[in-house]
């Protein structure tokens, strides 16, 4: 109710800052749940805040929707319409790809008390808080230095859970787990990944964004 009585009242270009910033801050959301999920070790408990974050990754479905809608029926955008449709759609998939971490780690039964778990968790915390604070910066692009070093520490990050996710893999082969157990992890490990590089494309579409209209 609150988002269309907003759309109502911002003109018509202005809504899509205020639906990528609502998108960016779910994720913010979504992510620092995540973290709460991984050093949780009871089931249940796990299980009660995985359906918060399946709950924020919905809103973020939402969201998408809202802006495609928007797309379809305004002329005026606030920038080229391929680059509001790539980052609606990059922040939707790092949503998608959180959520469905926490998901696997219950589906799965695994204990997430790892250390490559709970390291690729705050990496995906810390890039997402970097996402957030670039998207806020959309709005004017006066400080487009802040988004540009925003840009840069989301590309640090992904660089540094890829060699996460490396040691984590290799750690994971030179141990006596199950091969059941070891796929588990490997699956985990993976979606993990994966974040961080939608991370990446959503810093990759803001900084094309900088470079044409700053």
């Amino acid at each position: 109710m609150a988002s269309g009585l907003l759309k109502f009242f911002l003109p018509k270009d202005k809504v899509f800052y205020s639906l990528f910033e609502q998108a960016s801050q779910n994720l913010e959301a979504i992510a620092g749940k995540l973290v709460v999920c991984v050093n949780e070790s009871d089931y249940s408990k796990r299980a009660t805040i995985i359906k918060e974050m399946q709950d924020l990754e919905h809103q973020n479905d939402e969201l998408t929707h809202n802006i495609f809608m928007e797309l379809g029926r305004n002329f005026i955008t606030p920038f080229d319409r391929e680059d509001i449709h790539s980052l609606a759609t990059s922040l939707d998939d790092v949503a998608d790809y959180i959520y469905a971490t926490a998901k696997k780690i219950n589906f799965y039964k695994v204990d997430p008390n790892d250390t490559g778990i709970l390291k690729m968790a705050d990496a995906i915390q810390e890039a997402v808080l970097a996402v957030n604070a670039a998207v806020k910066e959309l709005r004017n692009l006066k400080n487009t230095q802040k988004i540009i070093e925003c840009v840069i520490k989301i590309n640090a990050i992904e660089n540094q859970a890829d060699d996460l996710f490396d040691l984590s893999i290799e750690k994971l082969f030179d141990s006596d787990i199950d091969a059941k157990n070891l796929i588990k992890k490997r699956e985990i490990y993976q979606i993990m990944e994966v974040a961080t590089d939608k991370c990446e494309d959503v810093g990759n579409v803001i900084e094309s964004i900088v470079v044409k209209y700053a």
